[in-house]
């Protein structure tokens, strides 16, 4: 029972971390279309604090923006609420982090979701209260 309790636990870290991570890189690519400088800022920032090598760092970007135009899509879409966007968001995103994982190997992988966790855009304004 505390084993079935633990992997709820680790799952819903898994579920949550995916979240972040389309989060991130949904509104840092809209912010990097409006800012190509800032883009390149941040992706020399993650390159040089992960210690990434080019070819690492260029295949992160070229996964990202081949996903970019389905997760755009899903993120624009007024008709959906939140959880049908990260339901509809799960799928592309889990395919977008095996080939990653695939690139920087397992423990880099982890220095790198930490890395997107710390280092997302701060979102002005937030969504909604608790009240």
């Amino acid at each position: 029972m505390i084993l079935v309790i633990k992997k709820l636990i680790t799952m819903k870290k898994l579920v949550t971390c995916l979240a972040v991570f389309i989060a991130v890189f949904s509104f840092s690519s809209l912010y990097a279309q409006r800012d190509p400088a800032r883009a390149a800022e941040m992706k020399q920032k993650m390159k040089t604090d992960l210690k990434l090598t080019d070819a690492q760092s260029d295949s992160i970007s070229n996964i990202q923006q081949e996903f970019m135009p389905k997760r755009r899509e899903i993120y624009m879409d007024q008709t959906l609420s939140q959880d049908e966007k990260k339901a509809k968001m799960q799928p592309i995103n889990d395919q977008a982090n095996k080939r990653i994982q695939a690139v920087l190997g397992d423990d880099l992988f982890k220095k790198y979701q930490d890395w997107i966790e710390k280092n997302r855009p701060q979102r002005m304004g937030g969504g909604g209260g608790s009240h």
